[in-house]
């Protein structure tokens, strides 16, 4: 999931509708001290129902993102996540 990137945008790292998987990836980058933006977290619960075990059918999974230099380190911080992830 983790591809190169030459500019400033931010890259995907994981992807996951699990809130459980979201804390641990962010636990983990913490302690990483690579800094993370939870693409699409706030707005779970903005519309109507909220989230429906764990996912919002109409925002989508939420999208843990970092700078293109960090992105290549996340990755391998978060392999074993991004294999659960996959597998939800």
């Amino acid at each position: 999931m983790t591809k190169r990137h030459d500019s400033d945008e931010p890259v995907t790292v994981l992807e996951t509708s699990d809130p459980a998987l979201l804390a641990i990836a962010k636990s983990l980058l913490e302690e990483a001290g690579i800094g993370f933006f939870a693409k699409g977290e706030a707005i779970q619960d903005l519309f109507g129902a909220g989230r429906l075990g764990g996912f919002n059918p109409i925002t989508g999974p939420v999208e843990v993102q970092v700078s293109a230099d960090d992105a290549a380190e996340a990755g391998s911080v978060l392999l074993e996540l991004r294999r659960q992830a996959d597998h939800e």
